[in-house]
């Protein structure tokens, strides 16, 4: 496998530079290596070779001539719930069939516009729905990590990758793709990073347009990127970030420069520890990762400050009714009439259902049964409109924590991965995954997870960084001195390199219907 995919982002954007490879060279080493391994791995759903370079080609012309662009011939991977101009775009569900849009998110047009290459469509959770990317229509996806026993040997068990970003952590973790979108509604990109040995980052809400973006729970979801390291995330959002009048969420302020900010150090720097985040049932791995976390930033010259988010206990609840709520408002809109699946029925009320049933996998269908059941009559008082006022509440604890400290520092996750099955048969066991990034959609606020360690069975830990509004710059220069003393983490036996590979099969709806056109550590 060619050495080129194992570069960082910003490592190959100086490779560009210096003309040490074209862009269409770069482009290649990662459309071999996704034919070899994908199959393993399930991380691309859908791979588009020729558009990629097409567009590399292009790239290679602007390298050329010296009219470079900020993310110039850098290959990507596409989470499936952008959607993007005449490839087909599912959100990972059955209801979306063949879904070929006229259009490309805002996201994604501020990308390609700045040069990117895009290598593919992304597997993910249905309609984002999930945290071990195990409900998408297209199978699940395989995290590269495996388990090590006390012999130092591989474990044959199959590990998530986190989700419902996981086919984004996964290709990221694997070298399939420089970086990838994502997008987090209640954790959905900083836990699959967490699990991968990979950097996400969940912008404040407002910060990236959600127009193109399917949507899951509108007041909450938000797109940010998944990279390698806090440098290639800091290149990344400055290029996905944007104004948008086409999103009445998006918020009209500058885009800093946030490479920049990497090089400010942490000297000075509040740091608030929330005491509510030692939960019940934490992994004593994980504690002891956070007191290192909290070494490493105060050795740094940061000063380490207790503070208490009182209301944090509730968050988990009142997002377990907000989120299903705004999810069955914005998914009545497939009905099989206008687009998607169609399964016909002896009336349009069957049509619906018999659509609806087939389209939709068993999560989707939960979360909608919760959904339409805390909107409905009766119940809007006592379930609802009590969580709205929980999430103002929590959104106080932190507007409070501001006045003493300048980031909290906290867990990630839970636990470190774990295997396919273990808990996709408890939802509350699976809820339980976004205990501690639940609290910054909730309250609209920017996050982001860095690789800070290994579990004693080999695999990745990561330590969560929360900030002010609008203030990612701040984020980013601190995740910088995590990664600066825990170092980066990346797959040391890559058993999934050159498995027999073929692109997923789109997923076949059950009832008939009409066709349509282990870890090593490195400093």
């Amino acid at each position: 496998m060619s050495d080129l995919i194992k570069l960082t982002l910003a490592e190959a954007r100086d490779g560009l530079s210096k003309k040490e490879f074209s862009a269409t060279e770069l482009t290649q080493a990662y459309l071999d290596a996704i034919e070899a391994s994908n199959a393993a791995i399930n991380a691309f759903i859908l791979p588009t070779p020729e558009l990629a370079l097409a567009q590399a080609k292009e790239s290679d012309k602007r390298l050329k001539s010296g009219d470079v662009r900020g993310l110039e011939g850098l290959p990507l991977g596409n989470k499936d719930l952008f959607c993007t101009f005449d490839q087909r775009t599912t959100a990972c569900s059955k209801i979306l069939d063949d879904f070929r849009p006229p259009y490309e998110s805002t996201v994604g047009s501020n990308l390609w516009n700045a040069g990117a290459v895009m290598l593919g469509k992304l597997n993910c959770d249905e309609f984002a729905m999930g945290s071990s990317n195990e409900t998408s229509a297209f199978g699940p996806v395989v995290s590269p990590w495996r388990r090590k026993g006390k012999d130092g040997k591989l474990s044959t068990d199959k590990l998530v990758p986190g989700g419902s970003s996981g086919g984004s952590s996964a290709a990221v973790a694997a070298d399939l793709c420089l970086a990838a979108t994502a997008t987090d509604t209640g954790g959905s990109i900083r836990q699959p990073a967490a699990l991968t040995g990979t950097v996400g980052v969940k912008p404040t809400y407002g910060r990236c347009s959600r127009w193109g973006i399917v949507a899951f729970a509108s007041s909450l979801d938000q797109a940010g990127p998944i990279a390698k390291t806090v440098r290639d995330a800091a290149i990344m959002l400055k290029s996905m970030a944007s104004h948008d009048p086409k999103d009445s969420t998006s918020v009209d302020t500058p885009v800093p420069d946030y490479e920049a900010a990497l090089a400010q150090g942490v000297k000075g720097l509040r740091v608030g520890v929330p005491k509510e985040y030692r939960v019940e049932g934490m992994s004593p791995q994980i504690e002891k990762l956070w007191q290192e976390g909290i070494a490493w930033l105060k050795a740094a010259g940061a000063s380490i400050h207790e503070i208490s988010l009182p209301h944090t206990k509730y968050a988990l609840p009142a997002y377990y009714i907000i989120a299903p709520a705004e999810a069955s408002s914005n998914l009545a809109r497939y009905d099989g009439v206008r687009y998607g699946l169609r399964v016909p029925g002896k009336d349009l009320i069957d049509t619906y259902e018999a659509t609806r049933s087939a389209g939709f996998g068993k999560e989707v269908r939960r979360r909608i049964l919760i959904g339409t059941y805390v909107l409905s009559a009766g119940y809007y008082d006592a379930y609802y409109l009590k969580a709205q006022k929980v999430r103002t509440l929590i959104k106080r604890d932190f507007d409070e924590a501001w006045n003493t400290v300048d980031v909290v520092l906290t867990p990630t996750t839970p636990s470190p991965a774990f295997a396919f099955g273990e808990k996709s048969g408890d939802p509350i066991a699976m809820y339980l995954e976004d205990i501690f990034t639940v609290t910054v959609n909730m309250a609209g606020l920017p996050g982001i997870s860095v690789p800070a360690g290994l579990s004693s069975e080999g695999t990745p830990l990561g330590l969560q960084l929360i900030g002010k509004p609008f203030d990612e710059a701040t984020l980013f220069r601190t995740a910088q001195a995590l990664e600066d003393a825990a170092g980066r983490f990346t797959v040391s036996e890559r058993w999934w390199e050159g498995s027999a590979s073929a692109p997923a099969k789109k997923p076949e709806a059950k009832t008939a219907a009409p066709k349509k056109k282990t870890g090593s550590k490195k400093k």
